[in-house]
């Protein structure tokens, strides 16, 4: 990418209704599993219609934009080229990825901020294996939107170090144990410093669970 070039970023929508927000761990599987379910959407493969924008993202920073949607806006968002992922009470959509210059209307109204929900009281039971493990970092402070995106991110490089796994299911922790979880892990997320947390902090970690 030259100097003249926009940047690129996949965009994610967080439902969060004030009557019923959804649990904050939920809402970061909900979000990392719509991303690696649209890699592996055939959409995304070679030949496919989704194809040359997710290549092309790809070979970029890997940027992800949590925003939260509602409503009529969360409604709005139904045309729009992703996938949707209705996960444990959570609803988050991952959308095919492009320049940030060029966001569709339909989400660029959404807020960025404003994402933020209540810690979860305990994790809820593993899935049946095999899934991906997220842990994010649980000495870096980070918003519900951020603590998504990063998730994603930890996702996909799990999908691309190890490939798929059935049902692309993803599990999100904060760490008991953070140097644990880096050690025992198959990839890291070091963040671009866009937002919230400085260059090359190390945010989460995933590894697979067979």
């Amino acid at each position: 990418m030259t100097e003249e070039e926009p940047a690129w970023a996949m965009q994610l929508a967080l439902r969060i209704e004030k009557a019923a927000p959804p649990a904050h761990l939920a809402i970061c599987e909900a979000a990392a599993m719509a991303v690696v379910r649209l890699l592996a959407d055939p959409r995304s493969a070679p030949g496919g219609e989704w194809y040359d924008a997710v290549a092309g993202w790809e070979v970029r920073r890997i940027r992800k934009v949590a925003r939260r949607a509602r409503g009529a806006r969360w409604v709005a968002l139904a045309e729009l080229p992703g996938v949707l992922v209705d996960h444990d009470g959570a609803l988050a959509r991952a959308f095919v990825p492009g320049p940030v210059t060029e966001v569709p209307p339909e989400i660029s109204k959404l807020q960025v901020g404003g994402t933020d929900l209540p810690r979860d009281d305990e994790p809820k039971p593993p899935p049946e294996p095999p899934y991906a493990l997220v842990t994010l970092n649980p000495h870096v402070a980070m918003t519900t939107g951020k603590a998504a995106a990063q998730s994603g991110h930890a996702a996909q490089l799990l999908l691309r170090a190890r490939g798929e796994w059935p049902g692309l299911r993803v599990r999100v922790l904060e760490a008991d144990d953070w140097d644990r979880s880096v050690a025992e892990a198959d990839v890291a997320v070091r963040d671009g410093g866009f937002t919230e947390v400085a260059p090359g902090t190390m945010t989460a970690v995933a590894r697979l669970i067979t």
